[in-house]
């Protein structure tokens, strides 16, 4: 990967990796150790879940490795390295999700589907993947600009493969669900709207409400504009500066 500048254009991944027509880049993980105690965790929107040892991935081929053999108009949503221990959280467009252990999940091989993490109704898809860490809220955000914090001792560890509790109320005032992310305190969130539209707020700023409600607007739009995005944007130490020690 070339090292570049903030402002440059960088180099297509067709020119780093070999990449179908129709297939794009939806997750990355860094890795320093293929150790075979930590696990890949990967879900697909259409709500299937899979557990592979990362050692499998410790041989990478010029023309890539197959980690998930996905059915037809299904696509990758998250991945995530665990110790095997962990909480594995789906958000679906419906607003809803399901909270289960990883143990939950066997190990399967690089080539195998996955099983069912969430039972989905037939319009609706897997949007997000969390992994719960302590003193974290989960921030839900609606297509027409409403969202919440959440604190995940909210959300109640059960068995994989439900329908899922309710998240954020995806009614007609919010319209669907678009994203959710992990956060904690300190952390600044970047809304995107598909017209173009870009708030950077301070997670403070966000409302924390329960799950069963429908949240307060997070971005204004303008008429037929949509909510399309969001991402997390993580507190930054301060630099070290040898003259501050002086």
């Amino acid at each position: 990967i070339p090292l570049a500048g903030r402002n440059s254009r960088g180099r297509p991944m067709v020119n780093l990796l070999p990449l179908d027509d129709d297939e794009r880049i939806t997750s990355i993980l860094p890795v320093d150790e293929y150790s075979a105690d930590r696990y890949v965790i990967m879900a697909t929107a259409n709500g299937t879940v899979k557990k592979t040892s990362l050692d499998q991935f410790s041989r990478p081929r010029s023309v890539g490795l197959r980690a998930v053999d996905l059915v037809e108009g299904d696509h990758l949503v998250g991945t995530a390295i665990t110790d095997g221990s962990c909480d594995v959280m789906l958000f679906s467009s419906e607003g809803k999700a399901v909270r289960f252990a990883e143990e939950d999940v066997r190990a399967m091989g690089r080539v195998s589907k996955g099983v069912r993490g969430m039972r989905l109704p037939e319009e609706h898809q897997v949007l997000s993947m969390v992994i719960p860490q302590q003193k974290g809220y989960v921030l839900t955000v609606s297509e027409k600009g409403y969202g919440k914090r959440t604190a995940l001792s909210e959300f109640p560890t059960k068995g994989r493969g439900g329908k899922g509790m309710i998240a954020i109320q995806a009614s007609e005032r919010n319209g669907p669900l678009v994203g959710a992310v992990q956060l904690f305190d300190g952390d600044e969130i970047m809304l995107i709207s598909d017209q173009g539209t870009m708030v950077r707020t301070r997670s403070e700023e966000i409302s924390v409400l329960g799950r069963n409600t429908q949240g307060v607007r997070t971005i204004r739009l303008k008429e037929g504009e949509s909510l399309v995005g969001l991402a997390r944007i993580e507190e930054q130490e301060q630099p070290f500066d040898e003259e501050t020690t002086e």
